[in-house]
């Protein structure tokens, strides 16, 4: 009898393993499910967040707002001088790159004849400037405001204060 009860509570314990991986795999199954339907709902919840327009919700104006008006940057005295194409070599390496540029000074029409007659002494002003300008700043896309900053900062210098109203790059190339 012994043998019966143990054999029994081997067999007992043998179905109540049978009976727990039988319990965990219906689970797991279910557990991936809710898994899913909880990542497809996250998916499609970021998605319909991230695609709406915020401003499609704002007003744009309202008809009775004042408007802010820009005043214009071009003016009616205002002469541009275009200066001779300025062709340096970039880097230290020897003529492997080279830029090539055309700038315009912005002057008073009363002016213009005086900024034709300093042409050389500003390119001299531009030239040394870029020749210190190394091939990597030119990768940078903020760089080329603080280059016509610097361009500005040397016609000004040149042509003495309230002669310069800044510098035009009309042409640029890089290679």
């Amino acid at each position: 009898m012994a043998k019966k009860g143990s054999a029994a509570a081997g067999n007992g314990a043998a179905d109540s393993g049978e009976n727990a991986g039988k319990k965990r795999s219906g689970g797991g199954m279910i557990g991936l499910a809710i898994l899913a339907v909880g990542a497809m709902t996250s998916s499609f919840a970021t998605v319909y967040v991230l695609a709406s327009d915020p401003r499609s919700a704002a007003p744009v104006c309202t008809p009775g707002e004042a408007t802010f008006a820009a005043e214009p940057i071009v003016k009616d005295d205002q002469a541009y001088v275009e200066l001779r194409d300025v062709l340096i070599t970039i880097g230290s390496e020897p003529a492997t790159r080279y830029l090539k540029m055309k700038i315009a000074v912005v002057t008073d029409g009363e002016n213009a004849n005086m900024v034709r007659k300093a042409e050389p002494v500003l390119i001299d002003a531009f030239t040394n400037y870029l020749r210190s300008v190394e091939v990597s700043d030119f990768e940078n896309p903020n760089f080329y405001a603080h280059m016509r900053e610097q361009l500005s900062r040397r016609s000004e210098l040149v042509l003495g204060g309230g002669n310069s109203d800044g510098v035009l790059i009309t042409e640029f190339l890089l290679r």
